[in-house]
Protein backbone atom coordinates (compact mmCIF):
# COMPACT_ATOMS: atom_id res chain seq x y z
CA UNK A 1 0.00 0.00 0.00
CA UNK A 2 1.35 3.38 -0.99
CA UNK A 3 -1.00 5.50 1.56
CA UNK A 4 -2.24 8.57 -0.17
CA UNK A 5 -5.67 9.05 1.71
CA UNK A 6 -7.50 8.51 5.20
CA UNK A 7 -11.17 8.20 4.42
CA UNK A 8 -13.26 8.65 7.89
CA UNK A 9 -17.23 7.92 8.58
CA UNK A 10 -18.20 10.61 11.21
CA UNK A 11 -21.12 9.60 13.13
CA UNK A 12 -19.97 7.13 16.01
CA UNK A 13 -16.28 7.10 14.53
CA UNK A 14 -14.81 11.11 15.23
CA UNK A 15 -17.33 11.95 17.86
CA UNK A 16 -19.93 9.58 19.64
CA UNK A 17 -23.35 11.03 17.73
CA UNK A 18 -24.67 7.35 17.92
CA UNK A 19 -24.98 6.94 21.54
CA UNK A 20 -26.79 10.30 21.90
CA UNK A 21 -29.08 9.63 19.09
CA UNK A 22 -30.12 5.94 20.71
CA UNK A 23 -30.58 7.88 23.99
CA UNK A 24 -32.77 10.42 22.76
CA UNK A 25 -34.92 7.87 21.04
CA UNK A 26 -34.68 5.44 23.79
CA UNK A 27 -35.86 8.25 26.30
CA UNK A 28 -38.55 8.82 23.98
CA UNK A 29 -39.77 4.84 23.57
CA UNK A 30 -39.71 5.24 27.62
CA UNK A 31 -41.76 8.24 27.38
CA UNK A 32 -45.14 5.77 25.80
CA UNK A 33 -44.50 2.74 27.87
CA UNK A 34 -41.75 0.81 25.48
CA UNK A 35 -38.31 -0.48 25.01
CA UNK A 36 -35.62 0.26 22.26
CA UNK A 37 -33.24 -2.59 22.06
CA UNK A 38 -29.66 -1.64 20.91
CA UNK A 39 -30.91 -4.87 18.28
CA UNK A 40 -33.60 -3.33 16.74
CA UNK A 41 -31.39 0.27 16.78
CA UNK A 42 -28.34 -1.17 15.12
CA UNK A 43 -29.76 -1.31 11.96
CA UNK A 44 -30.27 2.09 11.94
CA UNK A 45 -26.31 2.96 12.33
CA UNK A 46 -24.36 4.04 9.60
CA UNK A 47 -26.93 4.44 7.02
CA UNK A 48 -30.39 5.97 5.91
CA UNK A 49 -33.56 3.67 6.46
CA UNK A 50 -32.32 0.73 7.97
CA UNK A 51 -35.00 0.94 10.78
CA UNK A 52 -37.59 3.93 11.33
CA UNK A 53 -38.21 4.03 14.77
CA UNK A 54 -41.21 6.57 14.02
CA UNK A 55 -42.74 3.83 11.93
CA UNK A 56 -41.91 1.17 14.81
CA UNK A 57 -43.77 3.56 17.41
CA UNK A 58 -46.68 3.68 15.18
CA UNK A 59 -47.25 0.08 14.69
CA UNK A 60 -46.89 0.07 18.45
CA UNK A 61 -50.03 2.17 18.75
CA UNK A 62 -47.84 5.48 19.37
CA UNK A 63 -48.43 8.63 17.24
CA UNK A 64 -46.02 10.95 17.60
CA UNK A 65 -47.01 14.56 17.64
CA UNK A 66 -44.38 17.33 16.01
CA UNK A 67 -43.62 18.00 19.67
CA UNK A 68 -42.38 15.08 20.43
CA UNK A 69 -40.24 14.66 17.44
CA UNK A 70 -38.49 18.37 17.97
CA UNK A 71 -38.02 17.85 21.79
CA UNK A 72 -35.61 14.40 20.19
CA UNK A 73 -34.11 16.67 17.70
CA UNK A 74 -33.21 18.75 20.43
CA UNK A 75 -32.31 16.52 23.40
CA UNK A 76 -30.16 14.64 20.52
CA UNK A 77 -27.96 17.72 19.45
CA UNK A 78 -27.49 18.79 23.57
CA UNK A 79 -26.30 15.40 24.07
CA UNK A 80 -24.17 15.72 20.91
CA UNK A 81 -22.73 19.30 21.50
CA UNK A 82 -20.92 18.14 24.58
CA UNK A 83 -19.64 14.99 23.43
CA UNK A 84 -15.52 15.19 22.89
CA UNK A 85 -13.54 13.59 19.64
CA UNK A 86 -13.03 10.17 20.07
CA UNK A 87 -9.47 8.84 21.43
CA UNK A 88 -7.03 9.64 19.19
CA UNK A 89 -9.07 11.21 16.09
CA UNK A 90 -6.78 14.52 16.63
CA UNK A 91 -3.40 12.62 16.76
CA UNK A 92 -3.70 10.87 13.99
CA UNK A 93 -5.19 14.04 11.84
CA UNK A 94 -2.09 15.80 12.70
CA UNK A 95 0.40 12.34 11.88
CA UNK A 96 -1.89 12.31 8.53
CA UNK A 97 -0.61 16.09 7.53
CA UNK A 98 2.91 15.68 8.96
CA UNK A 99 2.98 12.66 6.37
CA UNK A 100 1.34 14.49 3.44
CA UNK A 101 -1.38 11.91 3.52
CA UNK A 102 -5.00 13.51 2.51
CA UNK A 103 -8.01 13.13 4.45
CA UNK A 104 -11.69 13.33 3.87
CA UNK A 105 -15.26 12.02 5.45
CA UNK A 106 -17.60 10.25 3.91
CA UNK A 107 -20.65 9.94 5.57
CA UNK A 108 -24.34 8.83 5.29
CA UNK A 109 -25.16 12.23 7.00
CA UNK A 110 -25.58 15.56 5.75
CA UNK A 111 -23.26 18.07 5.48
CA UNK A 112 -24.59 20.93 7.39
CA UNK A 113 -24.67 18.27 10.28
CA UNK A 114 -21.03 17.39 10.09
CA UNK A 115 -20.18 21.02 9.30
CA UNK A 116 -22.32 22.25 12.72
CA UNK A 117 -19.98 19.74 14.88
CA UNK A 118 -16.78 20.01 13.14
CA UNK A 119 -17.04 23.78 12.91
CA UNK A 120 -17.67 24.06 16.21
CA UNK A 121 -14.78 22.53 17.03
CA UNK A 122 -12.73 24.44 14.67
CA UNK A 123 -11.78 20.89 13.09
CA UNK A 124 -13.72 21.57 9.94
CA UNK A 125 -10.70 22.89 8.35
CA UNK A 126 -8.58 19.52 8.95
CA UNK A 127 -10.61 17.71 6.15
CA UNK A 128 -10.26 18.26 2.71
CA UNK A 129 -13.52 17.12 1.52
CA UNK A 130 -16.58 15.64 2.39
CA UNK A 131 -18.90 13.29 0.72
CA UNK A 132 -22.15 12.58 2.24
CA UNK A 133 -25.46 10.93 1.31
CA UNK A 134 -27.33 14.07 2.25
CA UNK A 135 -30.72 12.53 2.94
CA UNK A 136 -30.69 10.31 -0.47
CA UNK A 137 -31.05 6.87 0.71
CA UNK A 138 -29.90 5.36 -3.09
CA UNK A 139 -26.08 6.58 -2.46
CA UNK A 140 -26.45 6.03 1.62
CA UNK A 141 -24.21 3.18 2.71
CA UNK A 142 -24.02 0.04 3.11
CA UNK A 143 -23.54 1.14 -0.93
CA UNK A 144 -20.45 1.83 -1.84
CA UNK A 145 -21.20 4.47 -3.29
CA UNK A 146 -19.90 7.71 -1.57
CA UNK A 147 -16.83 5.97 -1.29
CA UNK A 148 -16.10 5.48 -4.75
CA UNK A 149 -17.31 9.03 -5.25
CA UNK A 150 -14.67 10.12 -2.73
CA UNK A 151 -11.75 8.34 -4.41
CA UNK A 152 -12.84 10.24 -7.87
CA UNK A 153 -13.05 13.14 -6.23
CA UNK A 154 -9.55 12.90 -4.55
CA UNK A 155 -8.23 10.73 -7.61
CA UNK A 156 -6.52 8.16 -5.42
CA UNK A 157 -6.75 4.41 -6.28
CA UNK A 158 -8.78 2.32 -3.55
CA UNK A 159 -5.67 0.20 -3.07
CA UNK A 160 -4.04 3.78 -2.09
CA UNK A 161 -6.38 4.52 0.86
CA UNK A 162 -7.83 3.52 4.17
CA UNK A 163 -11.07 3.78 5.80
CA UNK A 164 -12.19 4.23 9.29
CA UNK A 165 -15.46 3.18 10.53
CA UNK A 166 -17.85 2.27 13.50
CA UNK A 167 -20.63 0.59 11.76
CA UNK A 168 -21.70 -2.89 10.21
CA UNK A 169 -23.28 -0.61 7.18
CA UNK A 170 -19.92 1.61 7.04
CA UNK A 171 -17.63 -1.34 6.96
CA UNK A 172 -19.71 -3.13 3.94
CA UNK A 173 -19.63 0.07 2.27
CA UNK A 174 -15.93 0.65 2.64
CA UNK A 175 -14.89 -2.95 1.82
CA UNK A 176 -17.13 -3.26 -1.19
CA UNK A 177 -15.46 -0.42 -2.68
CA UNK A 178 -12.51 -2.22 -1.91
CA UNK A 179 -10.71 -0.26 0.61
CA UNK A 180 -8.34 -1.16 3.27
CA UNK A 181 -10.92 -0.78 6.08
CA UNK A 182 -10.26 -0.40 10.26
CA UNK A 183 -13.00 -1.15 12.43
CA UNK A 184 -13.46 1.44 15.52
CA UNK A 185 -16.24 0.40 17.02
CA UNK A 186 -17.92 2.44 19.87
CA UNK A 187 -20.37 1.89 22.77
CA UNK A 188 -22.93 1.74 20.64
CA UNK A 189 -21.47 -0.93 17.86
CA UNK A 190 -19.34 -3.12 19.87
CA UNK A 191 -21.50 -5.68 19.79
CA UNK A 192 -22.05 -5.61 15.88
CA UNK A 193 -19.72 -8.55 13.66
CA UNK A 194 -16.93 -6.76 12.40
CA UNK A 195 -15.39 -9.65 11.16
CA UNK A 196 -15.78 -8.66 7.16
CA UNK A 197 -12.96 -4.98 8.31
CA UNK A 198 -9.56 -5.76 7.59
CA UNK A 199 -8.57 -4.50 11.15
CA UNK A 200 -10.70 -4.10 14.51
CA UNK A 201 -9.28 -1.59 17.17
CA UNK A 202 -10.27 -0.23 20.17
CA UNK A 203 -9.60 3.39 19.13
CA UNK A 204 -7.72 5.24 16.75
CA UNK A 205 -4.68 5.49 19.34
CA UNK A 206 -3.70 1.94 17.63
CA UNK A 207 -3.20 3.38 13.97
CA UNK A 208 0.24 3.55 13.43
CA UNK A 209 0.50 5.05 9.76
CA UNK A 210 4.64 4.33 9.52
CA UNK A 211 3.49 0.48 10.06
CA UNK A 212 1.47 1.13 6.52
Amino acid sequence: MSLKALLFDFDGLLIDTEGPSYRSWAELYEQHGHELTLDAWAAAIGTIGGFDPEADLSERGVALEEHHLEGRRRRDMELCDVEEMRPGVVELLDAAEQRGIRVAIVSSASNWWIEHHLGSRELLSRFELLVCANGDAERAKPRPTLYLEALRLLGVAAADAMAFEDSLNGVVAATGAGIYTVAVPNEVTSALDFSAADRIVGSLHEIDLDSF
